[in-house]
């Protein structure tokens, strides 16, 4: 059985207009226990990652600044989040969350965090709902640990992965590759190792091959040991942000073809949420438990 990493959402401490886009992380689980996607035990409920382990990605001043809730006005604005003792909680157990699924898909060859994906956060700030980046604390941990020596990041939210970008634009052990709606936020891109920019009303079938196209060419270059995937569901055609025409079932095909290529390469994978704004918080969290129907798919 694979792990999934999750939390409480910490709803309460958030205005009424921020809640629902967070009601996600709340029903997920629920709805893959009913349905027997996963078990109750495959659970864990992770503590909140050391500030040590932070500052391995992150600068001191800012977590600091975190710690202390002395973001300025502007730079919480940025985050699209009111700052909270809560918040900054919150996301320090999407980070050990994160790490400690990439600690089972070690193990397990695949786990979630069923939170995650926090790719807008960059050493010194936080960004578009993200105040802590999950994917580079877990992957430079395990750096600092020794445990892999090649990291492949897959981030195929509709959003490009800035702040991961920059966190890693100089790193030879950590390669980035995000595929994402060119004229969507953020409006300043970073400079991934592969940057694959999508427009508007791009379709399943040229997703697809450009995608299989470039994970094939990445292996061939990176040959990575361990590889975080950043499965947003905002790439849907009805999702508000997203911009794209993918059908669910193209979503889903997404998901097999970058489990597949883990598989058969035999690369660990730990998988994190990502985005989905959907009008219908229905059709988001069958977008995302269909991820851990194709896992399961593939994996058990």
């Amino acid at each position: 059985m694979y792990l999934v990493s999750w939390h409480p959402c910490f709803c309460h401490p958030l205005p009424e207009n921020h809640r629902f886009p967070m009601i996600k992380y709340d029903l997920l689980p629920q709805q893959l226990i009913y349905e027997g996607t996963i078990k109750a035990e495959q659970l864990q409920y992770p503590q909140p990652c050391s500030d040590k382990i932070i500052r391995l990605t992150h600068t001191a001043d800012y977590l600091n600044k975190l710690n202390q809730l002395n973001l300025t006005v502007s730079e919480i604005r940025k985050t699209g989040f009111p700052l909270s003792h809560e918040l900054v909680i919150r996301e320090k157990i999407i980070a050990q969350g994160t790490i400690n699924a990439a600690l089972s898909a070690l193990q397990n060859n695949i786990a979630f965090n069923a939170a995650g994906g926090t790719h807008h956060a960059f050493p010194d700030k936080g960004e578009g709902f993200c105040l802590l980046n999950d994917m580079a604390i877990a992957a430079n941990y395990l750096l600092s640990q020794k445990l892999v020596n090649k990291i492949l990041i897959i981030d195929l939210d509709v959003h490009q992965g800035n702040g991961t970008a920059n966190i890693f634009r100089n790193s030879d052990q950590v390669f980035t590759f995000s595929m994402h709606g060119k004229k969507n936020y953020p409006l300043h891109k970073e400079q991934s190792n592969v940057d694959i920019e999508l427009e508007d009303n791009t379709n399943d079938e040229t997703y697809l091959s450009l995608l299989t196209n470039q994970l094939n060419q990445i292996y061939t270059k990176v040959k990575p040991q361990f590889v975080f995937y950043q499965a947003g569901v905002d790439i849907l055609m009805y999702d508000k942000l997203g911009r794209l025409n993918i059908s669910p079932e193209g979503c889903k095909e997404r998901d097999r073809i970058v489990m597949e290529f883990c598989k058969n390469h035999e690369i660990p994978i730990t998988i994190t949420m990502g985005g989905g704004y959907s009008p219908n918080i229905s059709s988001i969290i069958e977008a995302h438990a269909n991820t851990y129907h194709m896992a399961n798919f593939l994996y058990l």
